[in-house]
């Protein structure tokens, strides 16, 4: 892009589909995608705030970013009917066993509080992220918070980060 006289600075997100043929590129984004950024913010040791300004100065290469070794893994929790018609408004409850397991964070996509209640108020609700030494300690973790989690008209796949385990 420099070379054309249209430098960027800033977040390039690619969204790829792995095939049969090699990988895919369905989109390109310049934004951190979601779920996507989940996964590296709990990687992150260094401040986040820091990178994007060294970014967006043109001083990325003179700061440090430091990660933790463990592997993430995200499984997003969505809104039954997702991503078609779903219903907004349904209560969420255990967030905070689920948060209580070690190395798990729940970030909220799609949620908000009614009353003293949490709801349901998008198609993509949590992203359960779990760090651990290998891609199979991360899942378990990971699905154990999904597990800890009361939410009935909510739904998650259970086949994430199949292929790296096998």
């Amino acid at each position: 892009m420099a070379a054309e006289g249209c430098a960027y600075k800033g977040v390039l997100f690619c969204g790829l589909m792995i095939t049969e043929d090699g990988p895919k590129v369905l989109e390109y984004n310049v934004r951190f995608g979601d779920p996507e950024c989940q996964v590296l913010m709990a990687r992150m040791k260094s401040d986040v705030l820091e990178a994007l300004v060294a970014c967006a100065e043109g001083n990325l290469d003179k700061i440090n970013i430091e990660w933790h070794d463990e592997t993430a893994l995200l499984v997003v929790m969505a809104a039954n009917g997702y991503p078609g018609h779903y219903t907004k408004g349904t209560v969420i409850k255990g967030l905070d066993q689920a948060g209580a397991i070690e190395g798990v964070t729940v970030f909220h996509a799609g949620t908000k509080t009614k009353g003293k209640n949490l709801v349901a108020d998008g198609g993509r609700v949590l992203g359960i992220t779990a760090l651990g030494k290998t891609v199979k300690a991360a899942n378990k973790a990971a699905y154990q918070g999904v597990d800890a989690i009361d939410w009935p008209e909510g739904f998650n796949r259970t086949d994430i980060g199949w292929r790296a385990i096998k």
